[in-house]
């Protein structure tokens, strides 16, 4: 899998992503221990504004910043997105009130909403080759789980040694190491074309994401994959309380196993699903990962209703749920590669940003309002019910689309 880091404008990008996520990752837990800072006891309040407002900037944000870019230099674009990150990370020092907090989240993930989908569409002009770019697609999926893994970890060994507010140079530190790397790429893209107006180019990338079967497939199917992180960081330490597997007043450990069970699973597919791409299609991939979710998740309720349910279950479970997302996840892209025109990555893959985000803001307040009201094993059971609706969703409207050989064929060599 290292192979593909031979490229070396891919090897420098590669670079960007991990110390950007790295970044981000610190950040979570400094954001955390000032929300505690400034709230004590109600920080969790604090935390779960801040949160709705990073999906909403990402929903919001992300089609409007690729219109407003569109034609200019790739690099730049990426640079100046870490460069604005840099300062804010800097300015949260400063941070005394809950709404600096919530006006630092609106304009840091404003900023990653115009740097992934830039990210994501420059990377195919990198890497032409098919094998390629599919490993490159699980080499980021794996960075993405070690860094869900790792950051807490790198986090809590850096409280220990520096106070509190440091983080945040590290997070900004992490950010300017993206840039340079960036920087270092050498990339000459442009972000997409600015050919037409402001208001068409602005909802381009949903218009092609309609009319494309292929696309209109895995921008359904992201649903399903939003029912499994509404269940992972929702309702698993509640759950844990509730069938007597964690302590009400510390769940951390138990938590952090099924944490890790979860990306250890979504690690695993990740690293073989480069193989088993050469000789299944993407769309079987992916709907294979998709039929698991609503099974396990119906385990999971129907075994927590029985009281059958137990940590070495939630732990296979988890597992599971953590290798069908991969599943579903990581072969992804590729669909965007092929279908979509080089001009028309960007918007494209700006829209289906977007659009994933959205599914957050449905299956997050299912998980969270039905939890509250009728218990984990309720909130799984509904979230169940939405994943199964959203693969046959999925599957009806992607009728047409052709198969992954023939779109290859048929389309001219980059």
């Amino acid at each position: 899998m290292l192979g593909v880091l031979r490229h070396r404008r891919f090897a420098a990008l590669f670079a960007s992503q991990v110390a950007s996520l790295v970044g981000t990752g610190v950040l979570t837990v400094a954001l955390a221990l000032v929300a505690v800072r400034i709230a004590g006891e109600d920080a969790a309040q604090i935390i779960g504004i801040a949160l709705t407002i990073r999906i909403a900037a990402y929903v919001v944000v992300s089609p409007i910043a690729s219109a407003l870019v569109a034609g200019r230099s790739s690099r730049a674009v990426l640079i100046g997105a870490d460069a604005a990150r840099v300062v804010i990370a800097i300015g949260l020092v400063l941070a005394t009130e809950a709404w600096h907090i919530y006006l630092a989240i609106l304009l840091l993930q404003s900023a990653s909403a115009v740097f992934t989908p830039t990210y994501q569409a420059v990377i195919p002009e990198v890497l032409p080759d098919e094998r390629d770019y599919t490993t490159a697609q699980s080499l980021s999926r794996l960075a993405y789980d070690l860094e869900s893994l790792l950051s807490p970890v790198i986090a809590a060994v850096l409280v220990l040694v520096l106070p509190p507010n440091a983080l945040f140079a590290v997070t900004a530190a992490g950010f300017a190491v993206s840039a340079l790397a960036v920087a270092l790429s050498r990339i000459s893209q442009r972000a997409g074309a600015a050919g037409e107006p402001f208001s068409s180019r602005l909802t381009r990338g949903l218009r092609l994401m309609a009319r494309m079967p292929a696309v209109r497939f895995l921008a359904v199917l992201d649903a399903v994959t939003a029912t499994v992180y509404a269940t992972v960081l929702v309702t698993t330490v509640v759950l844990l309380v509730v069938i007597g597997a964690a302590d009400v007043d510390d769940p951390s450990g138990p938590l952090a196993v099924a944490l890790v069970a979860f990306g250890v699973g979504s690690i695993a597919v990740a690293l073989v699903l480069p193989r088993i791409l050469d000789r299944v299609s993407d769309r079987t991939v992916m709907a294979t990962g998709a039929s698991v979710v609503p099974v396990a998740l119906a385990a999971t309720a129907s075994l927590a209703v029985t009281g059958a349910l137990t940590l070495p279950l939630v732990i296979a479970l988890w597992f599971v749920l953590g290798a069908a997302s991969s599943a579903i996840s990581t072969p992804s892209a590729r669909i965007i590669r092929r279908e979509v025109e080089p001009d028309d990555r960007p918007a494209v893959f700006a829209a289906r940003f977007s659009s994933s985000h959205a599914w957050y803001a449905v299956t997050y307040p299912i998980a969270g309002l039905v939890g509250s009201a009728a218990g984990p094993a309720a909130a799984t059971a509904v979230l169940a019910i939405v994943a199964l609706g959203a693969l046959a969703a999925a599957l009806v409207l992607s009728r047409g689309a052709r198969p992954s050989g023939d779109a290859q064929a048929n389309r001219p060599a980059p």
